[in-house]
């Protein structure tokens, strides 16, 4: 079997960013220094965003973004893709990473519960929870879990 050409990245951190035009170059500088495409999202809240590049370049890009104290903690997903899925380059400043449209809320004190993977299952078999699904209607129609409220 032969190995997929691209790795795919998505992440997201919430952490304290400041400079953000600064870090906005940087961060555009090394991606497309390494034929990285896809949007990177910055906000004074963090980063979130998905891109995709040759693993060698993948492998350098995250560890030049973990290079940065707020990002050192960086949650990453990796998958694989035999062609390019993206067409260009975009880092973003936005007013927030995941727009949730209250400005005084802050994703770094005002934190849920962590539910391991492991629990999860037991967690939404049980009929006082209700799942509320964020996610954007394209990716609710593709899938959702039963019972799942889109707001």
């Amino acid at each position: 079997m032969r190995e997929s050409p691209f790795s795919v990245v998505a992440m997201y951190h919430f952490c304290v960013l400041q400079d953000l035009q600064e870090l906005q170059l940087e961060i555009e500088r090394k991606a497309s220094s390494l034929g990285v495409k896809g949007t990177l999202l910055l906000a004074r809240e963090g980063i979130n965003g998905t891109v995709a590049g040759s693993a060698a370049a993948m492998t350098q890009l995250v560890a030049f973004l973990r290079g940065y104290e707020p990002f050192r903690e960086l949650e990453i997903k990796t998958s694989h893709a035999t062609e390019m899925p993206f067409l260009r380059l975009k880092v973003r400043i936005k007013k927030e990473i995941v727009t949730m449209g209250q400005p005084n809320i802050d994703p770094l004190t005002s934190v849920g519960s962590y539910v391991s993977a492991s629990d999860w299952n037991e967690l939404i078999a049980d009929p006082n929870v209700t799942v509320i699904d964020t996610r954007n209607d394209y990716e609710v129609s593709i899938g959702t879990f039963e019972g799942a409220i889109n707001p």
